[in-house]
């Protein structure tokens, strides 16, 4: 095979990866200050409201101290809506302006658009987690027993998430139903799945149904990862996530494949 016919027919046009994650970044860029203090700001306050009004009258969880044992859930938390959020803006701007014709007819195929958008959003999410997790450090003593695995549940979280986010990018037909998932959906699963508590607090039946809550074995693996226990088994928390990430790269692949809401 000669050199110009492997340059047509690359394995990954790595090039049109690079430009679409490279202009979702600059998109970023240009709200960075807002990007920084907005999670800066809230941390702060869900530690004053939490930890001041709460955590005067709930001194530990499982053992933990609980300023420290709300940190995963408030990364979580927004990790998620972040996630979400960066993603389905992304590719739900090209079809608003109609430049995702442009897109569709370019020499980049469909992974390759999954990956420059959900690239970026997963990248964008992460480093608001981990400005989050530094902010954290700053009102209450963290000590990660599993940094690999905080790191691994970070990473994987944003990703599924973020696919989620390019299916919901797609699906909307309006600003209002790209808000409609993260606001009526996502927030209140977060705040019923153990971001602030622990489920084993719960009197039955509420327990066993929360365990029919997703966001649940997501905040407890990740809360395993900081403090080496959580509500449910890590592995059925890492099993879970994996899945919703399969599930959504299904979606995808059926969304590429119809052509559903991309072509008109």
């Amino acid at each position: 095979m000669s050199s110009e016919s492997a340059h047509e027919h690359p394995f990954l046009n790595w090039h049109g990866v690079w430009a679409i994650y490279r202009f979702e970044m600059a998109r970023a860029l240009r709200t960075l200050w807002q990007s920084l203090v907005t999670p800066v700001l809230t941390t702060s306050l869900y530690f004053i409201v939490f930890g001041g009004a709460i955590g005067s009258r709930m001194q530990e969880v499982d053992g933990v101290g609980y300023g420290s044992f709300i940190v995963p859930g408030l990364i979580m938390l927004s990790l998620l809506t972040q996630s979400i959020a960066n993603a389905s803006i992304g590719i739900y701007f090209p079809k608003f302006t109609g430049t995702i014709y442009e897109l569709l007819s370019a020499p980049v195929s469909a992974m390759e658009m999954v990956i420059g958008y959900v690239g970026a959003a997963t990248t964008k999410s992460v480093i608001i987690g981990l400005i989050i997790l530094a902010t954290a450090a700053c009102f209450v003593p963290l000590h990660i027993a599993h940094p690999f695995a905080m790191f691994a549940f970070l990473i994987l979280t944003a990703v599924a998430f973020s696919l989620f986010g390019f299916i919901i990018g797609v699906w909307a037909n309006g600003f209002e139903q790209l808000n409609f998932v993260p606001a009526l959906l996502i927030t209140p699963l977060t705040f019923l799945g153990g971001a602030f508590y622990s489920i084993d607090m719960l009197p039955q039946p509420w327990r066993t149904l929360s365990l029919a809550n997703p966001v649940v074995y997501l905040i407890s693996g990740f809360r395993w990862s900081f403090f080496g226990q959580g509500d449910v088994a890590v592995g059925i928390s890492l099993a879970v996530t994996a899945a919703f990430l399969v599930a959504c790269l299904v979606v995808i692949a059926l969304i590429f494949k119809t052509g559903w809401r991309m072509k008109n």
